[in-house]
Formats: structure tokens, C-alpha cells, sequence
């Protein structure tokens, strides 16, 4: 089943930079009306810009995604202001890079307050207004390491695993309900998004998504191709598929690779700032708009090939039919006296 109804209303949490701001930029181009969740206020007044030059309408809520009366109050006024809200997506987060043995635990409450509880507010908010209705869509903006961990980011690995557990129950919920209101979530690839310049990380090197990174427009495509098609899961990025396969067939060795290799791969040659400012209990592009990019532009893929392969089923599978009824006419044909 697929809804070929662009959206009307779209909420996008975390719309400021990033992710966020690539999925708005894509849902204005086609003509959606936004509610802009974020912190950072220069980044929410940049993505307003972005709607309004796609001609669209913006509404910039500046908030904490881990405040259930701030995401309340907003949906409500989005409602109030832009109409009934079509399409709900959770992207907001927060990470921290250290060794579980470095952590400290109100960093694990943060970093959990806001990439896991922030999703579930956003979702009540949503229900409760998309099931009177019977209709809408809520996606959550996950990534392959909701199913695989990894090393160095244990407190955003376990918000993403909880948003897989609380997926799981809520889609049977509704399911036994009989209710229309979809839910899917997209799990992604590395992806290059101002976030590494900005995350709390007590690495002895910068940080850096670990490769082949992404950029953040293959993840807009694939979050506004989920919130019109009925799959249960979108999987972006061949190493996605790999890291949830993969760990679901041979979990002990994709425990000893990532011993090996996962404590280099996030990270780059050199030691960062000394006055490096990071974003976990205050935004910061309060006077600065970072914009959807990170700096791996020139290490970035800008497609992915098994995205693309999974939303061109049809035409795979009719070119793969013609192949074979043609393979089998050459043989008859190679068989005939």
C-alpha cells in the first residue's frame, strides 16, 4: 500500500541541523507546511528560511525534545496554526563519544532523556492526535546501530535499541487496534552532519561517523520515501544491511571486529579544539547556522545504491522477469532443430 498524498503538515524534531534539516528542506520542496523542533535558535530560523524559499510555511519551536509539556504545547500549536499534523518525524538526539568506563551517569540520563524519551514524547503527541483521526504517520529516524552496538557510544547505542523495543510494541498495539496511524523506522548509515563537530566526546581525537559515510540528503530521501510507503522498516546504506545481518548471524564476530577496528574508525588524525564547545546540556549555534552538512563533504557518498534498489522493486523485478523470459527463449531457441 502506498499513500501518494504529499503531506500537508509535517513535524521534524532535531529540525535545525543535520538530518533534520536536510528532511525539511525535503519536505518543503514539496510544498508541506513545517513545525521546526529544535534547540539552537539560529539553526531553527536558518531551516525556516529554507521552507519559506521553497514556498512553504515554517513555524519555528524552540525546544527541548526531552520536556513532554514543551512537545505537548507544540503540537498543539501546530495544529492550531499549520492544521492537522499529517506526518510526525523523531530525529532529534544527543550522543556522548567515551568509553562506558569514562561515562558518568547523568550524561547516560541526557543523552536517554533526549534519544530515546524525546522520540516517545513526540510519538504520544502525535497519537493523540493522529488516532481520533484514524490517520497519519510517525517516523522514527533510527540507525543500524539500534540493532548492532558499538564501542565509544554506548549511551546513543542503547537510546536507539530502546526506540527499536518501543517500535516493536507500539506497531502491534496498533496493529490489534485496527488502526490506520503508520508507524516505520528508518535505521541508518554513518552519515556526515555537524554533530561530530559538536559532541561531548573525551576521544584523544576527533571525532568522526565511522565509514563510508553518507551525507544527510540520503537520509531525508529515505525518511520522506518512508512516510509514503506502508514498510514496516527502511534500511539505508549497504552497511546497515551488513551491521543488522550481520550481527544477527555472527554477533561474536562482529563483537571481535569492532574490539579491533571500531576505536579508529570514529575517529581522525589530530587532537580537537581546546575550546571546543559541545551541545549536550546547551545548543550551540545559538549565532551560528551549521546547516544540514558536516565536514566529510569530500568523503560523502551522495546516494545509496541498495536505497535506491529497494524503491525501484518493481522495476528490478520487471527487468529481472524480462531477463529471464528472454535467457529461457534463447535456450528453446538453441534446443530447436
Amino acid at each position: 500500500m502506498t499513500d501518494t498524498r504529499a503531506p500537508h503538515v509535517v513535524v521534524v524534531t532535531g529540525a535545525s541541523a543535520g538530518v533534520g534539516r536536510a528532511t525539511v528542506r525535503e519536505f518543503a520542496a514539496r510544498g508541506a507546511r513545517i513545525g521546526l523542533i529544535a534547540r539552537g535558535r539560529a539553526g531553527l530560523e536558518g531551516a525556516r528560511r529554507d521552507v519559506e524559499r521553497a514556498g512553504g510555511v515554517a513555524l519555528v519551536l524552540p525546544l527541548d525534545v526531552s520536556d513532554p509539556a514543551a512537545v505537548e504545547a507544540a503540537a498543539e500549536r501546530v495544529e492550531r496554526e499549520l492544521g492537522p499534523i499529517d506526518v510526525w518525524v523523531n530525529n532529534a538526539m544527543l550522543s556522548v563519544f567515551a568509553p562506558v568506563k569514562s561515562m558518568q551517569a547523568e550524561e547516560y540520563k541526557r543523552v536517554t532523556d533526549v534519544t530515546y524519551l524525546g522520540y516517545v514524547y513526540g510519538t504520544l503527541a502525535a497519537l493523540r492526535r493522529m488516532l481520533p483521526r484514524d490517520r497519519g504517520v510517525i517516523v522514527q529516524v533510527g540507525s543500524a546501530l539500534a540493532y548492532r552496538g558499538i564501542p565509544l557510544q554506548s549511551a546513543y547505542c542503547a537510546a536507539k535499541h530502546a526506540i527499536q523495543g518501543f517500535m516493536d510494541s507500539l506497531r502491534c498495539e496498533l496493529l490489534h487496534d485496527g488502526s490506520h496511524v503508520r508507524v516505520v523506522m528508518v535505521q541508518m548509515p554513518a552519515l556526515n552532519t555537524p554533530q561530530f563537530g559538536w559532541v561531548k566526546s573525551r576521544l584523544p581525537r576527533r571525532a568522526q561517523p565511522v565509514p563510508p559515510i553518507f551525507q544527510p540528503d540520503v537520509a531525508a530521501r529515505a525518511i520522506v520515501w518512508a512516510a509514503d510507503h506502508a514498510d514496516r522498516e527502511v534500511w539505508v546504506g549497504g552497511p546497515t544491511v551488513t551491521a543488522i545481518v550481520g550481527n544477527a548471524l555472527v554477533p561474536r564476530l562482529a563483537d571481535a571486529y569492532l574490539a579491533r577496528t571500531g576505536f579508529d574508525a570514529q575517529q581522525t588524525d589530530g587532537a580537537p579544539p581546546p575550546d571546543r564547545r559541545d551541545n549536550l546540556w546547551a545548543p550551540v549555534d545559538d549565532a551560528t547556522d551549521h546547516g544540514a552538512h558536516g565536514d566529510f563533504d569530500a568523503r560523502a557518498h551522495p546516494r545509496s545504491y541498495e536505497f535506491w534498489a529497494r524503491t525501484h522493486r518493481n522495476v528490478l523485478a520487471v527487468t529481472a522477469l524480462a531477463a529471464g523470459l528472454s535467457g529461457l527463449a534463447w535456450m528453446r531457441r538453441r534446443r530447436a532443430p
